[in-house]
């Protein structure tokens, strides 16, 4: 759970700003786009052998 502290005479706009980035690098954002939906087990082990294939074939 990202939780930020709020400074007495801290601008909202800056506690936002902080709040969003930690959100962004614990990555909860991705983490519940990726869990919206069911994925069956196959489809994920596709997904992950065609991420391996274009990161071979792009360091290659």
């Amino acid at each position: 759970m990202a939780e930020i502290v709020i400074g007495e005479n801290e601008p909202f706009e800056a506690a936002l700003r902080r709040f969003s980035k930690k959100v962004q690098l614990e990555g909860i954002l991705s983490e519940a786009r990726r869990r919206e939906h069911f994925e069956k087990p196959s489809i994920t082990e596709k997904k992950k052998r065609a991420a391996k294939r274009r990161k071979s074939a792009k360091s290659s």
